[in-house]
């Protein structure tokens, strides 16, 4: 897993950094994409890397703020032009449907593949064999939410070893005794998969939120997260705006990623006001706190490892 972001400034874009989007890449995992919130200009930063439209299976919009939604109909749009056929769902909060029907509608724009919009609550959205994804209520000045991802764990490696010991020879057999969990040989014994399995690989935990106010409650939520994805729209020292504007400064979110045992923590969402050194002061501010802290830049990738 891998996640690439596109845009990561607040409000407008700015010569250095364009609106919210994100991208959670699984090629490895379920060969598609994920991608969360949709700012404008989202297709036009997508053609300078080598994400493929195509791919996209899930949208996660977190909240209707233009600068998280105003580059969806077009996403949505160039999708259908460039060839893609697979279904895509969008889940968002409510009023999200009726934003994606009217773009499309008075834009005569016809999509060549299946479109599946969920209005969503908090709590659990779906479970499929691989991820389990919630969402979780934050507080902004619109209905926001952030995303949970937790991967399942992955059964451990077969041991050859084990195998031979108890007299089964290497062939088909060995991927069918991993493929069940037990398996009746021909001489009549059956073999448990768990017996002959190495440790299993412990799933990953993303947590991607969107726009909101600190919130010390959610570090139960995002307890053990290997990367939680947090805005840092402001310094330390401006608390008191970051409150009346409904969103938290990098200390806040230092103090969140601490409190809920995260591996690691990506800033992202920074006010214009920040540029060059002022950046790096933001980062060492939120490093005092929560010292495995990086600061997104527009098409930072970061590759999500087991921190747990």
């Amino acid at each position: 897993m891998e996640l690439f972001f596109l845009g990561t400034g607040s409000g407008v874009p700015s010569k250095e950094r364009n609106v919210s989007s994100l991208v959670l890449r699984m090629l490895e995992e379920r060969g598609t994409t994920w991608v969360f919130d949709c700012g404008e200009g989202t297709q036009q930063q997508i053609l300078n890397t080598n994400i493929r439209p195509r791919r996209i299976e899930a949208i996660f919009i977190t909240h209707l703020h233009g600068d998280h939604i105003y580059g969806l109909p077009g996403l949505l749009s160039s999708r259908s032009f460039q060839g893609g056929e697979t279904p895509v769902t969008v889940y968002g909060p409510r009023g999200l449907r009726e934003y994606i029907d009217i773009s499309l509608r008075i834009s005569g724009t016809h999509l060549r593949y299946p479109l599946y919009v969920e209005e969503v609550e908090e709590g659990q959205l779906f479970e499929d064999e691989q991820f389990i994804v919630e969402a979780i209520k934050l507080k902004h000045g619109l209905e926001s939410y952030g995303y949970i991802l937790q991967e399942k764990d992955k059964l451990g490696e077969l041991q050859p070893d084990k195998l031979k010991e108890l007299g089964i020879k290497p062939g088909p057999v060995y991927q069918q005794i991993k493929n069940q969990k037990e398996t009746k040989l021909e001489d009549g014994r059956t073999i448990q998969r768990k017996d002959v399995l190495g440790p299993s690989k412990k799933g990953r935990k993303v947590a991607i939120l969107g726009d909101t106010r600190y919130i010390p409650e959610l570090a139960d939520a995002l307890k053990n997260a290997d990367v939680l994805v947090h805005e840092g729209t402001f310094a330390g020292e401006e608390e008191e705006m970051a409150y009346d504007y409904f969103h938290s400064t990098v200390k806040q979110a230092a103090t969140l990623a601490k409190d809920a045992g995260a591996g690691e923590l990506i800033l992202n969402h920074l006010s214009s006001r920040y540029q060059g050194e002022a950046v790096e002061q933001l980062l060492k501010e939120a490093q005092t706190i929560f010292p495995n802290t990086t600061i997104a830049h527009d098409f930072y990738q970061h590759r999500i490892l087991r921190n747990h």
